[in-house]
């Protein structure tokens, strides 16, 4: 797995602290910036957390980089409506050769690692075939219809590989770029970082996490799941390691 934080609002603790501070002090948008400080935007930052308001942080978003990811986590991650995605395509990107994300669990079992590679083997394997075939059948097609050799060439591979595409597994490696604004991310962080999530996103969002710390601290200085700000709300289904879960992320930065 490669994050990385592409882009995000220029100041964003600032950005967020005079819309704010436009929201609570008799300012204009001309002085508004007047006098904010880096200490005075945590202090806003802090009050809106206290208070829990929460719109003027959708003024700040961030621009994620992420590859090395399986297309199960995708089906995970778009989910998250309140943000943009743009992701590589299977339509237009030939998978030869595809890379695929291991699970630890299957991956820290040598039987089960072994069955596992000779599935992506088999994939593949299925993947190039129908693709060698689809495109054959297409190419024929596009020249009866008059197209030019390479034309038709480009149009039959890209045919084939909508539906050569549907052998393709969960695993298989995908990127793309993401955009949220804080508060989804706060959102995103809730859910993903905690225990009960699924290994792989739950990865990605303390990677993110990570990242959007280090950009805006005070912003992010209590991101994470939700037993870090108080008693889990899991119930019954709860991991029962908050002590566990808080020191970690503690140790990340990301707790009190």
């Amino acid at each position: 797995m490669n994050v990385k934080l592409l882009a995000y609002t220029p100041a964003p603790e600032r950005t967020v602290a005079c819309a704010a501070k436009l929201c609570y002090a008799a300012a204009d948008i001309d002085t508004v910036m007047d006098g904010l400080t880096d200490e005075k935007a945590g202090s806003f930052l802090d009050m809106l957390t206290e208070i829990g308001h929460e719109s003027p942080i959708e003024h700040a978003s961030f621009t994620f980089g992420i590859e090395g990811v399986s297309r199960s986590l995708l089906a995970q991650i778009t989910r998250h409506r309140l943000a943009s995605y743009s992701v590589q395509s299977q339509r237009y990107v030939k998978e030869s050769s595809f890379e695929f994300v291991v699970p630890p669990e299957i991956a820290a079992m040598p039987e089960a690692r072994r069955e596992f590679l000779m599935a992506m083997e088999e994939d593949q394997r299925h993947y190039e075939k129908l693709s060698e075939l689809l495109q054959r059948k297409h190419e024929t097609e596009f020249l009866a219809e008059g197209l030019d050799e390479k034309e038709a060439r480009r149009k039959a591979e890209k045919k084939a590989i909508e539906d050569a595409r549907f052998v393709l597994p969960n695993a298989c490696a995908t990127k793309l770029i993401c955009t949220m604004n804080a508060r989804s991310l706060m959102n995103f962080f809730t859910h993903r970082c905690c225990n009960r999530a699924q290994w792989e996103i739950r990865e990605l969002a303390v990677e993110m996490l990570k990242l959007v710390r280090e950009a805006a601290p005070n912003m992010f200085r209590k991101a994470g799941p939700p037993c870090l700000r108080g008693s889990c709300p899991e119930g019954k289904m709860s991991c029962g390691k908050m002590s566990r879960v808080r020191e970690s992320f503690q140790a990340l930065g990301a707790g009190e």
